[in-house]
Protein backbone atom coordinates (compact mmCIF):
# COMPACT_ATOMS: atom_id res chain seq x y z
CA UNK A 1 0.00 0.00 0.00
CA UNK A 2 1.80 3.30 -1.00
CA UNK A 3 1.15 6.07 1.32
CA UNK A 4 2.17 9.33 1.00
CA UNK A 5 2.04 12.88 2.95
CA UNK A 6 3.22 16.12 3.40
CA UNK A 7 5.33 18.10 0.98
CA UNK A 8 5.75 17.41 -2.53
CA UNK A 9 6.34 18.39 -6.25
CA UNK A 10 3.60 18.18 -8.63
CA UNK A 11 4.75 18.60 -12.30
CA UNK A 12 1.67 19.65 -14.79
CA UNK A 13 2.84 18.54 -18.61
CA UNK A 14 1.08 20.85 -21.15
CA UNK A 15 0.89 19.55 -24.57
CA UNK A 16 -1.78 19.19 -27.68
CA UNK A 17 -4.18 16.15 -27.84
CA UNK A 18 -2.27 15.36 -31.14
CA UNK A 19 0.46 15.09 -30.24
CA UNK A 20 2.57 11.59 -30.29
CA UNK A 21 5.58 9.87 -29.37
CA UNK A 22 6.31 6.55 -31.77
CA UNK A 23 2.39 6.70 -33.44
CA UNK A 24 1.23 6.81 -29.63
CA UNK A 25 -0.38 9.79 -27.62
CA UNK A 26 2.19 11.42 -25.91
CA UNK A 27 -0.10 12.11 -23.01
CA UNK A 28 -0.13 7.96 -22.65
CA UNK A 29 3.59 7.46 -23.04
CA UNK A 30 4.07 9.88 -20.14
CA UNK A 31 1.59 8.33 -18.00
CA UNK A 32 3.27 4.89 -18.43
CA UNK A 33 6.62 6.00 -18.00
CA UNK A 34 5.46 7.46 -14.56
CA UNK A 35 4.36 4.06 -13.94
CA UNK A 36 6.96 2.20 -15.00
CA UNK A 37 8.80 4.70 -12.85
CA UNK A 38 7.54 4.02 -9.83
CA UNK A 39 5.82 7.44 -8.97
CA UNK A 40 2.84 8.06 -6.83
CA UNK A 41 0.23 8.65 -9.42
CA UNK A 42 -0.70 10.74 -12.45
CA UNK A 43 -3.59 11.53 -14.39
CA UNK A 44 -4.62 13.48 -17.95
CA UNK A 45 -7.02 15.99 -18.30
CA UNK A 46 -8.59 17.41 -21.14
CA UNK A 47 -8.97 20.79 -22.01
CA UNK A 48 -12.19 22.32 -23.77
CA UNK A 49 -10.23 25.29 -25.24
CA UNK A 50 -6.71 27.03 -24.90
CA UNK A 51 -3.73 28.21 -26.57
CA UNK A 52 -0.26 27.51 -26.61
CA UNK A 53 3.07 29.10 -28.04
CA UNK A 54 1.56 29.01 -31.68
CA UNK A 55 -0.80 31.45 -29.94
CA UNK A 56 -3.94 29.39 -31.82
CA UNK A 57 -6.97 28.59 -30.52
CA UNK A 58 -7.99 25.15 -30.30
CA UNK A 59 -11.76 24.46 -28.43
CA UNK A 60 -14.10 21.66 -28.56
CA UNK A 61 -17.08 24.14 -29.37
CA UNK A 62 -19.42 22.15 -32.04
CA UNK A 63 -18.17 24.71 -35.06
CA UNK A 64 -14.73 24.47 -34.89
CA UNK A 65 -12.50 22.94 -36.65
CA UNK A 66 -10.02 22.06 -34.41
CA UNK A 67 -9.30 18.30 -32.65
CA UNK A 68 -5.91 18.83 -31.10
CA UNK A 69 -7.49 20.37 -28.04
CA UNK A 70 -4.70 20.92 -24.65
CA UNK A 71 -4.15 17.93 -22.68
CA UNK A 72 -2.34 18.43 -18.73
CA UNK A 73 -0.98 15.41 -17.31
CA UNK A 74 -0.37 15.76 -13.84
CA UNK A 75 2.24 13.89 -11.77
CA UNK A 76 1.99 14.20 -7.64
CA UNK A 77 5.39 12.77 -5.89
CA UNK A 78 8.38 13.52 -3.35
CA UNK A 79 10.93 16.16 -4.84
CA UNK A 80 13.48 13.47 -5.30
CA UNK A 81 11.34 11.21 -7.37
CA UNK A 82 9.88 14.42 -9.66
CA UNK A 83 13.21 14.96 -10.38
CA UNK A 84 14.77 12.02 -10.45
CA UNK A 85 11.97 11.82 -13.85
CA UNK A 86 12.41 14.65 -14.91
CA UNK A 87 14.75 13.79 -17.64
CA UNK A 88 12.16 11.56 -19.79
CA UNK A 89 9.84 14.58 -19.81
CA UNK A 90 12.90 16.08 -21.76
CA UNK A 91 13.05 13.16 -24.13
CA UNK A 92 9.37 13.12 -24.48
CA UNK A 93 8.56 16.98 -24.96
CA UNK A 94 9.75 18.82 -28.16
CA UNK A 95 6.87 21.02 -27.78
CA UNK A 96 5.12 21.90 -25.16
CA UNK A 97 5.00 23.22 -21.21
CA UNK A 98 6.20 21.76 -17.92
CA UNK A 99 5.63 23.46 -14.87
CA UNK A 100 6.50 22.58 -11.30
CA UNK A 101 4.73 23.49 -8.30
CA UNK A 102 5.38 22.71 -4.56
CA UNK A 103 2.37 20.86 -2.69
CA UNK A 104 1.10 19.48 0.68
CA UNK A 105 -0.93 15.91 -0.08
CA UNK A 106 -2.93 16.20 2.76
CA UNK A 107 -4.30 12.33 2.17
CA UNK A 108 -3.06 9.69 -0.20
CA UNK A 109 -3.44 5.54 0.48
CA UNK A 110 -3.33 3.59 -2.45
CA UNK A 111 -5.26 0.27 -2.78
CA UNK A 112 -3.55 -2.54 -2.44
CA UNK A 113 -4.20 -5.13 -5.43
CA UNK A 114 -7.08 -7.82 -4.96
CA UNK A 115 -8.89 -5.54 -1.69
CA UNK A 116 -8.69 -2.42 -4.08
CA UNK A 117 -10.35 -4.65 -7.40
CA UNK A 118 -13.46 -6.21 -4.73
CA UNK A 119 -13.84 -3.13 -3.10
CA UNK A 120 -14.20 -0.23 -6.08
CA UNK A 121 -14.03 3.27 -5.57
CA UNK A 122 -15.56 3.56 -2.83
CA UNK A 123 -14.01 1.67 -0.47
CA UNK A 124 -16.65 -0.68 0.21
CA UNK A 125 -17.36 -4.09 -0.82
CA UNK A 126 -20.47 -4.53 -3.49
CA UNK A 127 -20.64 -0.16 -3.93
CA UNK A 128 -19.08 1.39 -6.72
CA UNK A 129 -19.27 5.17 -7.45
CA UNK A 130 -19.29 6.60 -11.21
Amino acid sequence: MTRLTGSALRVTVYVGENDTWHHKPLYTEIVHRAHAAGLAGASVFRGIEGFGASSLIHTSRLLSLSEDLPVAVVIVDTETRVREFLPQLDELITEGLVTLDDCEVIRYVGRDGAQGASQGRTGRKGKKSL
